[in-house]
């Protein structure tokens, strides 16, 4: 027979807020266009925010950029009540309902014959880098 050491489960800690740095820019935007990128607008808030503290240090427009635009919630409500974002651009990674591909301020990018040609050289065998050269806008 063997024997187990018992001992209290140690205290599971309290959640504690995330705590956010203050904003703070690197160079100046005054008088330009500043891009804000990340890889999903999802919560739309924290971009108002930040477009607005980037039009308070003189940026003249303000655009939103992510492949996957998942814009749940109060998305359109804040998009369309936001003085401080111009324009949201996504690309069709992820779909959008009814309302939100209606909006003015959000653009859409379709990536499906990007991906359909991707998989297709993969499936070739054939050069990736081929698609990211001699790139055209059509």
């Amino acid at each position: 027979p063997s024997s187990f050491a018992c001992s209290s489960p140690s205290p599971i800690p309290s959640i504690q807020q995330k705590i956010k740095p203050s904003l703070s820019l690197v160079g100046s935007v005054k008088n330009k266009i500043a891009i804000i990128l990340d890889d999903i607008i999802d919560d739309v808030e924290p971009w108002t925010l930040l477009g607005k503290f980037l039009k308070e240090n003189g940026a003249v427009k303000v655009y939103c950029m992510a492949p996957h635009g998942v814009l749940s919630g109060e998305a359109l409500r804040h998009i369309n009540m936001s003085d401080s974002v111009d324009k949201v651009i996504v690309t069709n990674t992820v779909p959008l309902s009814e309302e939100l591909a209606a909006c003015a301020k959000i653009d859409v990018v379709d990536v499906s014959r990007l991906f359909g040609e991707a998989i297709r050289r993969i499936h070739n065998g054939e050069s990736m880098s081929q698609l990211f050269t001699n790139v055209t806008a059509d």
